[in-house]
C-alpha cells in the first residue's frame, strides 16, 4: 500500500491537515499518540526502559513515571537517544501491524509523526508531507493551547529539526499560515496521491 509521511513542527497544525485527510476516508496512523501508549504495553519496551533508566521509570500500576523519564532526558541528549533507540523501533513495529489491519481497497494511508525525519522513518514512506508555519505563529499557537511560557516552547523546538532542514527531506508542503485553505492543499495532494498509489498497484501486478 501507498505510504505517505507527515509531519511539521510543533504549532504547525499537522494534526488539523490529518484530520482533513480522515474526512476524506484516508487511514491516519499517529505515530506519537501510539508511542505513549506502547510504552506502557509493550513488554519488550518497557523492559528495556526500566533497564536504561532504573525501575522508578514506572509506577506500581504500571504507568510511566514522565516526570522521572523527562527528568533524565531533556536535558541530556546522549540519554534523549538512548530513549529514542527503545521507542522508535517499537513504533515501527506498530506501525507495520496497524497496516495489516487497513481494508485493501483505502488507496494508501498517512503516518503521522512529529520525528518523522529525525527517527528516520520517512524512509519506510513512499512520499512525504511537511506541514509549515511561520516561527512566531507557531509560538503564540503553542504558548496558548499549552499555557506554556515562549521558553518552554523554544526548548521544545530546539529538540526538533527546524523546517528549512525539514524541507530538504519533504517531499510536499502544506503551508499552514492562516492565508492559505489547508482543506485546498489537501485536497490537491490527495489526487495527487491516489494517482501515484494507482501507479504503484498497477506496477505491483
Amino acid at each position: 500500500m501507498y505510504k505517505v509521511g507527515i509531519t511539521g513542527g510543533i504549532g504547525s497544525g499537522k494534526t488539523t491537515a490529518c484530520k482533513v485527510f480522515e474526512a476524506l476516508g484516508i487511514p491516519v496512523f499517529y505515530a506519537d499518540t501510539v508511542a505513549k501508549e506502547i510504552m506502557c504495553k509493550d513488554v519488550l519496551l518497557v523492559a528495556g526502559i526500566k533497564t536504561a533508566f532504573g525501575e522508578e521509570s514506572y509506577f506500581a500500576d504500571g504507568k510511566l513515571n514522565n516526570k522521572h523519564i523527562a527528568g533524565i532526558v531533556f536535558s541530556n541528549e546522549e540519554a534523549l537517544a538512548k530513549l529514542n533507540a527503545l521507542v522508535h523501533p517499537a513504533v515501527f513495529r506498530a506501525f507495520d501491524a496497524w497496516e495489516e489491519t487497513v481494508p485493501k481497497t483505502v488507496p494508501y494511508t498517512l503516518k503521522e509523526a512529529a520525528l518523522l525525519f529525525e527517527s528516520g522513518s520517512y524512509k519506510m514512506c513512499d512520499t512525504t508531507v511537511l506541514v509549515t508555519a511561520p516561527y512566531e505563529m507557531k509560538l503564540k499557537r503553542v504558548m496558548q493551547r499549552d499555557s506554556v511560557s515562549e521558553e518552554q516552547v523554544k526548548a521544545r523546538m530546539d529538540k526538533q529539526f527546524n523546517d528549512e532542514e525539514k524541507s530538504k527531506l519533504a517531499g510536499h508542503f502544506i503551508v499552514n499560515d492562516e492565508q492559505q485553505s489547508i482543506i485546498g492543499q489537501v485536497l490537491t495532494l490527495h489526487q495527487q496521491f491516489l494517482k501515484a498509489a494507482e501507479a504503484l498497484k498497477l506496477a505491483n501486478l
